[in-house]
């Protein structure tokens, strides 16, 4: 058995070198990790660990790079095996919900909009804040970073309750009641319907408060004029 796996391990190495300037096995998973094409860019799944330094805490961080570029879902975790992150890559920039914990819970949860870090100015399509079926094609100029994008989320970790929302759109703070917030068309409409509405005055009444218009003692005692 070990004879014939030999030469089998051999030319796996042989063909991931031929491919790769370095990698490595998991002695775990066996999985190849790691990897470094012949490029210099990171390619596959990654382990990656952070020494403490400083004062900062180490962590470890998995996930998956194309051609030099996280891409996916990304996990953090302590040097404890504690989880830290989860975050979601798109070229690179953080994109859709990332989640962040401590050792009691979660912290806060992050919405982001991820623009081609290949084009000067990318197009992309968002929902309209008002009406999010609807759908605006947008110019976003492109700086190298992800744009906040979506509802952000803050938390007291020992009970997970929550403590503070916030909402962007394209990197804008959507402030409650603004113009761009989107449930302020929801809230005018709910706040309407719950005015009570005014009785209809009969023609008679509307007729005689035109005439005694001004006058305070008709309107008092109801004497109209006379003896």
């Amino acid at each position: 058995m070990r004879f014939h796996l030999l030469p089998l391990f051999i030319l796996i190495s042989t063909g991931l070198t031929a491919q790769y300037k370095s990698f490595r096995i998991s002695t775990v998973t066996g999985d190849t990790l790691d990897k470094i094409d012949l490029k210099g860019q990171k390619q596959g799944k990654w382990l990656v660990r952070v020494a403490p330094l400083r004062g900062e805490p180490g962590y470890e961080e998995e996930g998956v790079f194309v051609n030099g570029r996280k891409e996916g879902t990304w996990r953090r975790f302590n040097l404890m095996g504690d989880p830290l992150a989860i975050e979601n890559y798109k070229w690179g920039n953080k994109h859709g919900l990332s989640r962040y914990f401590t050792i009691n819970g979660p912290e806060h949860d992050e919405n982001w909009r991820s623009v081609n870090p290949d084009k000067a100015y990318d197009t992309i399509d968002v929902a309209d804040p008002k009406f999010p079926d609807k759908i605006e094609r947008v110019v976003v100029k492109n700086e190298g970073i992800s744009l906040k994008h979506g509802t952000w989320k803050y938390y007291y970790p020992p009970t997970g309750g929550l403590l503070k929302t916030e909402n962007y759109f394209l990197d804008k703070l959507v402030e409650p009641g603004s113009e761009d917030d989107p449930a302020k068309g929801l809230t005018k409409i709910a706040n309407d319907t719950a005015k009570p509405k005014a009785p209809v005055k009969p023609k008679a009444v509307l007729d005689f408060e035109k005439k005694t218009n001004g006058k305070k003692k008709a309107l008092r005692d109801g004497r109209t004029g006379g003896g």
